[in-house]
Parts: structure tokens; sequence; C-alpha cells
């Protein structure tokens, strides 16, 4: 059975020229993109490459990949991503990792935010399977879940546990995440204004009108997709 996260990867990194700066995501996509510059040693010596993943930047490290911090630059060329689900208009929810704040900040410095991924995470719209993460400083947890039920009333909302310790999982800024799921999902324009204006809330994992592309892999082959 062909691995479509291989393939469309594999696809994506045609798109990198010498010379780019390329931010990338965290995830098994990823992964195989690498492995594809990696095949292609000049290219892949004459790029900078920067990341938020703690994952991807050891493996960047170990292959011999010229990774730079994200606070000493302004824009990449390309960023990569992979995601849980995205739209027709390219909107994107990445609920996973809980890195989104830093993910977003690449996506904006990035000429070109590029969606990598196989056909299942092309949807018409958005839908509840996935949940809205917001990152939350500790002081304002109570509020924060308070305010997330009067304005959007999720089906659920939970505070993200830890599965490898007691009690909840931290951040690398020293706050908390809160997983929201909704029924429907509400408008992502909407929703996108009103999490963020809530005091106490650093980020949220709906990446609203920030992707360029997607490079989608299926059945039916490679396809890629732009913003309408």
């Amino acid at each position: 059975m062909p691995d479509l996260k291989q393939q469309a990867a594999h696809e994506a990194a045609q798109l990198i020229r010498p010379g780019d700066t390329i931010g990338l995501g965290a995830g098994s996509t990823m992964a195989h993109l690498i492995a594809s510059l990696k095949e292609r040693p000049d290219l892949m010596h004459s790029l900078k490459t920067v990341t938020s993943s703690f994952a991807t930047r050891q493996r960047l490290l170990q292959e011999g990949f010229v990774v730079v911090e994200s606070g000493w630059i302004s824009r990449v060329d390309w960023y990569f991503d992979g995601c849980d689900q995205f739209d027709r208009r390219l909107n994107a929810l990445k609920s996973g990792g809980g890195v989104h704040a830093a993910e977003k900040v690449l996506a904006a410095m990035a000429d070109q935010f590029v969606l990598v991924g196989d056909s299942s995470k092309r949807v018409e719209r958005l839908n509840g399977v996935f949940p809205l993460v917001v990152e939350v400083i500790p002081e304002a947890l109570a509020y924060v879940q308070d305010r997330l039920k009067r304005f959007f009333n999720p089906s659920r909302s939970e505070l993200r546990l830890s599965d490898k310790k007691d009690g909840a999982v931290i951040t690398e800024r020293g706050n908390f995440l809160i997983d929201s799921w909704f029924e429907p999902f509400p408008e992502p324009a909407m929703l996108n204004e009103r999490v963020i204006a809530i005091a106490g809330i650093l980020e949220h994992s709906l990446f609203y009108n920030m992707a360029h592309r997607a490079v989608i892999a299926g059945a039916d082959g490679i396809q890629q997709y732009t913003k309408p």
C-alpha cells in the first residue's frame, strides 16, 4: 500500500530552490520531506532551515542540515506543515502537538505556507472531529474556560492532561492547553477573531486565512490546491 504522506512530501520538496530558507513543522510527513531533501545533497546543503518542533530540529541536525533560530529571522521562503484537516479555503486545524503559537509565527513569516498530507485531510468545511486548542496562561484558566462556554457553547471542553505524568500538559512557555470540540464547527472567521480576543489566551490552533496552497496525495495521485 503506498505511503500517501511520503508521496505528498516528495512532491512538496520539488517546490524548494537552492538557497531557500524553509520552515518545517512536526510529524511523520515532515520526516518524509527531510528524507526527500536528503536525496538531493547539493540542494540540501544550500538551505537554511527553521522549525518549531523539537523532534524535527533533532532530525534536521542529525541529517546535517543548517538550522537557524526563528527569533533571529523575519521571513522564510517556504513553511511546510501537516494538519488535522483543512477546508476548501485552506483554513486548517492543527490541534495535536500543542505548539501552534510557534507554528503560527513561522506560517506568518512565510512567503508561501504549504499544507502537506494525504487526501483525508481535505474537507468541504471544518467539522467537530478535531478540537480547537487554546494555549492559556495559568492565571486565566478558569476565566477562559468560562468565556469559551459562554461565547461558543462547545459540546465538550477539557484541560489537556498528560499521559506521561500526573497533571496537565504544560507548554514550553509554562501555559495550559484547553481542547474544545464543537458541533457544528463555528464559522472560522468569527471563531478566529473572538477567541484570540479573550484575555489570557496566547494562541489557538485554527490557522485562519494563512495557508497559500496544499499538496495532497490520494488514490487519484497528487493534487495541489491554492487559496480561492
